[in-house]
């Protein structure tokens, strides 16, 4: 009887230590994706460290881990996703995470395949696109801004390609993964890709023939934003975050250093 109650208290312990906050006051923990998020966070490690503030960033590949991961207070924040995300998330999994502020967005760009130029499209050429309904109703958006395709007003951000109503080429829209896209780039006339995952593999700005309007619905919707649990929306650590984020400094690095791929939201 005994061993049982020393056991029981042994995993009590353990549960009560796993998801603990971040113990340490001077130190901010960070959830990251690895490009563009952990990069642009790497380049605020030093006004954060000014203001008394030492930075990990802990990178992920995916994007459930990193929003379980702050509500389970493993994390101060999290830098990752666009705003209607995360709202989706939260009520998934009954979170009550909160955004703190916009930082930047990632404008769907149409990127060079087997052919360099839009003029060069002829009839029954592919273009692929991503096939999860918001991203793929921002990548028809921009065909439709560059006059390919004329879309159903009435689609808005849940167009697919069924929503298509004037097709001049009969372009071929194929629907992938968006993870797919720029893998499988050689394949098709052009690809309509977002930034993060052109970054990822490799393609940069010389290799867009057009990219999403600043003022477009998808680049005001969906902006990536720096989350929080509510309960820490106000604190210091946030504060400070969100002031060395929101910098002319973050600002210049982001166009100098991605050229268009990624555009400050501030």
């Amino acid at each position: 009887m005994i061993r049982k109650i020393v056991a029981i208290a042994l995993v009590s312990l353990i549960l009560i230590g796993c998801g603990s906050e971040p113990s340490d006051p001077d130190k901010i923990v960070v959830g990251a994706s690895i490009v563009p998020h952990a990069e642009i966070l790497e380049e605020a490690r030093d006004a954060l460290k000014e203001k008394g503030y030492e930075l990990e960033i802990v990178e992920y590949t995916d994007y459930v881990q990193p929003n379980l991961a702050l509500d389970a207070k493993d994390l101060d924040a999290n830098y990752f996703q666009h705003g209607p995300y995360l709202e989706f998330f939260n009520e998934e999994h009954n979170l009550t995470n909160v955004s703190v502020g916009k930082i930047h967005y990632e404008p769907f760009g149409i990127y060079r395949g087997s052919k360099s130029e839009l003029s060069e499209l002829e009839s029954g050429d592919k273009i692929s696109v991503p096939n999860d309904t918001t991203n793929e109703a921002r990548a028809l958006a921009l065909l439709e801004q560059e006059g390919l395709i004329t879309l159903n007003e009435e689609a808005g951000l849940n167009a697919t390609k069924l929503d298509i109503i004037e097709n001049p080429l009969n372009l071929d829209i194929i629907e992938l993964d968006a993870a797919q896209l720029a893998k499988s780039i050689d394949d098709v006339a052009f690809s309509v890709i977002n930034g993060n995952f052109a970054l990822q593999d490799g393609l940069t700005a010389d290799d867009v023939v057009a990219f999403e309007s600043k003022d477009s619905v998808g680049a005001e919707t969906f902006a990536n934003v720096v989350a929080v649990r509510e309960s820490d929306k106000d604190s210091e650590k946030t504060k400070a975050l969100i002031d060395v984020l929101q910098t002319d400094a973050i600002r210049e690095f982001i166009a100098e250093k991605y050229k268009g791929a990624v555009e400050a939201s501030y």
